[in-house]
């Protein structure tokens, strides 16, 4: 069985274009992990027929980089990806203060797929405000 059957297909993400002129696709764990980040990003209320949908991280731009506010990113991500990506089950998230960079917190999803049990594991920095 491929991948794209699998876990399944949709057009890549950011979008782009080919060599031949036509849409790119991914699927499988790429499909996957492209997913998490749409779904992160995605504010609420800015999809007009599915307003609920998304993380919204891009909110805490300027929040500043404490306990606190790492510990609210940890709970928007975790209900986020837990309503929104049935494909995969998180089994940690974890939200900490970058210690390279006072404005950054890192973020490291451990996951596996549901269809293969594959552990996975999805870091980046998020920059906050102060």
């Amino acid at each position: 069985m491929n991948e794209g059957h699998l876990f399944g297909r949709g057009m890549s993400f950011p979008p782009r274009v080919g060599n031949d002129g036509r849409i790119q696709w991914s699927q499988g764990e790429v499909n996957i992990r492209e997913s998490i980040t749409i779904i992160l990003m995605t504010q609420l209320n800015e999809r007009l027929g599915l307003p609920e949908f998304g993380g919204g991280l891009n909110s805490y731009l300027f929040e500043p980089n404490t306990a606190n506010t790492r510990t609210l990113i940890q709970k928007v991500i975790t209900q986020a990806l837990t309503n929104w990506e049935p494909r995969i089950r998180l089994d940690e998230v974890s939200v900490e203060a970058d210690p390279n960079e006072a404005r950054a917190a890192i973020v490291t999803l451990s996951y596996s797929l549901v269809a293969t049990q594959a552990r996975q594991r999805l870091s980046f920095n998020l920059i906050l405000g102060s």
